[in-house]
């Protein structure tokens, strides 16, 4: 049997532990009043790697639930550049109700129904008057046309010219309301990525002034259109894309940047259900020339052939050869179905089932390549060398481009 006394190892042990523990105690205790005795000199220094607040006097504030925890007012300004800039623009921005006549069976009168409501920009003011533009398919097939202000005040307009290709159509109006005109920018310098601002009347005036804000998601975009429905495009009309929430009655609104300028007229948006985010709006630099067009002669002047012809992808492979006569060297063109008498075409000789495969030494394979190149690249009046099959053999003629009616 053993035994634990004061002579035993492990007694010996604790004893110089004691001794060891008494030191050790003290020298925490010094150091602690030290740090305490040392902390505000330190705050004063910086030299600390956080800060400390210390309360005082004056500027405490107790809460209610007397926690001593200083608070101080914060005031935030909500004002941005976009809301500046959106309050500065939406007095030029306004609603286009298109009114059509509605015969009234009982009374034996004629009156006029509201048919569709649009936007629409102000964009010049000009002895006492006041010029709108709006997409051609708001106004498309008014007896009269009403502007909303945006303070709600309607305006009678007069239509001074439209343009169903550019989809454009100007307006104008007493400016007797009118406070704001658009400043109008350049498209021709977007970048990609930089922000956009829509505003419009989406689904109707109760929407009216409707902001929506995205980005520049594409330039020179080309989307078909058909005019009349018969499934064959008729255009391919160049847009800016935009992921700004645009929808119907946005149709004539102003896209503008950061700066508040207009950029582009919207004009529409992609129709299918699985489908978010993509608009698209006329670019200012290219409508602007149309839209003075329009303002001074109340159309636009195209150059004109007189011929109705369809591309040769839409005639079966087998009356290339059987029908038109073409050699296998052709790949493309447009076949002539008709040509309208005394047109440039009847003039210069072109017949029906004529194959036009060139346009001043430039290829052509459909409608839509014919009439880029007379819309954009010639004016009435000018000359147009035209090349062409007839029965397998290549042709030449030119002809003096007349203005389209």
């Amino acid at each position: 049997m053993g035994y634990y006394d004061d002579h035993s190892p492990a007694t010996q042990q604790q004893k110089k532990s004691r001794r060891f523990m008494m030191p050790t105690l003290v020298g925490i205790i010094l150091g602690a009043v030290l740090v305490l005795l040392a902390l505000p000199a330190l705050v004063q220094t910086n030299l600390l790697p956080y800060s400390i607040t210390t309360p005082n006097d004056e500027n405490e504030s107790i809460d209610n639930e007397g926690t001593g925890i200083s608070s101080e007012k914060v005031e935030v300004d909500v004002n941005t550049q976009i809301t500046e800039v959106v309050e500065e623009v939406t007095p030029s921005v306004v609603g286009v109700v298109n009114l059509q006549s509605q015969s009234n069976f009982w009374d034996e009168q004629d009156g006029s129904e509201e048919a569709g409501v649009g936007s629409g920009v102000i964009y010049k003011q000009e002895d006492g008057d006041a010029y709108v533009v709006t997409n051609n398919h708001v106004i498309d097939g008014a007896s009269e046309i009403e502007v909303v202000l945006s303070d709600e005040t309607r305006v009678p307009a007069e239509l001074i010219g439209g343009d169903v290709f550019s989809d454009l159509a100007v307006l104008k109006m007493s400016d007797e309301d009118v406070t704001q005109v658009a400043e109008i920018g350049s498209s021709d310098n977007l970048k990609v990525g930089e922000p956009a601002i829509a505003i419009g009347n989406p689904l109707g005036l109760q929407f009216a002034g409707s902001v929506t804000k995205g980005i520049i998601s594409g330039k020179q975009r080309a989307i078909p259109q058909d005019f009349n429905n018969d499934g064959q495009e008729d255009w391919q009309a160049e847009v800016i894309q935009t992921d700004a929430a645009i929808n119907p009655g946005n149709s004539g609104g102003a896209l503008i940047n950061i700066e508040g300028q207009l950029i582009g007229i919207n004009s529409m948006k992609v129709a299918q259900s699985s489908v978010e985010g993509i608009g698209f709006a006329i670019p200012i630099d290219a409508a602007l020339p149309l839209v003075e067009e329009l303002e001074e002669d109340g159309q636009v002047s195209r150059a004109f052939i007189g011929v109705e012809a369809y591309g040769l992808n839409e005639v079966p492979t087998s009356e290339w050869e059987n029908t038109l006569n073409l050699p296998e060297d052709v790949e493309g063109g447009l076949y002539v179905r008709s040509v309208s008498q005394m047109s440039p075409a009847a003039k210069a000789g072109l017949e029906e089932l004529d194959v036009i495969t060139e346009l001043d030494g430039e290829p052509v394979e459909n409608i839509i390549d014919l009439r880029k190149y007379l819309y954009e690249e010639k004016d009435p009046g000018e000359e147009l060398e035209v090349t062409y099959y007839r029965d397998g053999e290549p042709n030449q003629t030119t002809l003096t481009l007349d203005t389209q009616e």
